[in-house]
């Protein structure tokens, strides 16, 4: 087992893989990921799911039958995707088991053609959670406008979710205020809140990718690839000040346990930048950190863990926001676009999917 993964777990930081396959769940894979890399759970969106299909012929016997039985192609999606996450649930169980229900997850996400509709998110929700039937599931909503009430009522009824797309500290912060109000739904119907898990994802590369763009226009380069990982450590400090208010104290009092945040799109996407820098500049007690198996290798290989590396940066993460805005970055326009870019890319992901399958389908 890698030693730089264990110091990582060590520093109360989950890893978990931000991929799912087929071939990866029948070859064992997942399993000696378990083993030798620290993974303690799953993540899945439709990309991974799209680029799954594209590759071999682990999906090939369950598609002729599906194509035998005149299944639709939403029906088959679902059919494909509830198998793998099934499959990686129990896989994870053990974990699942040995960390009282904090770890060992896997998340499957809502259809994001629905990110702007409430009602139809909410409905996708149950039927997922109940598809999966796992108690290891997180169900993925968007942290839309839209998405926020969804949030809330699904985990009122018992269901653990992962909150997806977050960018902005102010969204965050409402998506915890979700959280916190389903929370006291659920306790208010008598639901045992132990049993309802919830993560919030942070999304930290794509941040450096829109600011370092526009930061090239404005010819301050010398603020490039320090964004992401600033505005991911003032998410942290919001997390705290929830965390440690009244209205949370009462839930903990009461069983729930945190929404820990979790860092996604780990993955560096500038070369000019360390390859590790989403992990090792993101540690801290009670986060995830999960990553795509590049950037799970590239730690595990020459990370560098040296302790907490969020709480003792508040100021400077400040600093930092505060010279992004005095060179011109508008903060509220950045969050926005990169909203609308991640619905939009899952989208496109969804569609591609579609289309795979329904020409798997015919032949």
């Amino acid at each position: 087992m890698s030693e730089i993964l264990k110091k990582l777990t060590s520093q109360g930081v989950s890893i978990w893989l931000d991929d799912i396959s087929r071939e990866r769940l029948r070859s064992g894979n997942l399993e000696q990921l378990i083993r030798e890399k620290s993974v303690v759970g799953v993540t899945s969106n439709p990309t991974i799911f799209a680029n799954a299909l594209s590759k071999g012929d682990a999906y090939d016997a369950q598609l002729h039958d599906l194509a035998v039985r005149g299944v639709d192609v939403g029906e088959a999606v679902r059919a494909i995707t509830t198998y793998d996450i099934r499959w990686a649930a129990d896989v994870l169980r053990p974990i699942y088991d040995a960390t009282g229900g904090v770890d060992g997850r896997v998340s499957l996400e809502v259809d994001p053609r629905l990110a702007r509709e409430t009602d139809k998110t909410i409905a996708e929700a149950r039927f997922l959670w109940w598809a999966v039937d796992r108690p290891n599931l997180l169900i993925k909503i968007p942290a839309t406008v839209e998405g926020l009430p969804a949030i809330t009522q699904a985990i009122s009824e018992g269901i653990s979710v992962n909150v997806t797309l977050i960018f902005s500290l102010e969204r965050y912060r409402a998506v915890m205020d979700a959280w916190l109000a389903g929370l006291e739904a659920a306790q208010a119907k008598g639901l045992d809140l132990a049993g309802i898990e919830s993560v919030a994802s942070f999304f930290v590369s794509r941040v450096d990718t829109e600011i370092d763009k526009r930061l090239d226009k404005l010819g301050r380069p010398e603020l490039k690839g320090k964004a992401g990982v600033a505005n991911a450590r003032l998410a942290y400090a919001a997390f705290e000040e929830v965390t440690s208010s009244e209205r949370w104290q009462r839930l903990r009092a009461a069983g729930a346990r945190p929404q820990r945040p979790l860092w996604a799109s780990t993955g560096v996407k500038d070369p000019n930048y360390a390859d590790t820098m989403y992990v090792d500049e993101l540690v801290a007690p009670g986060t995830v950190n999960t990553m795509p198996e590049k950037t799970l290798d590239a730690v595990a290989d020459h990370g560098r863990i040296t302790g907490d590396t969020i709480r003792p940066f508040y100021e400077q993460a400040w600093n930092t926001m505060a010279a992004l805005k005095d060179a011109g970055i508008d903060y509220d326009d950045v969050v926005k676009v990169l909203e609308e870019e991640g619905v939009d890319k899952f989208e496109a992901s969804w569609n591609d999917l579609l289309d795979s399958v329904k020409k798997k389908l015919a032949g």
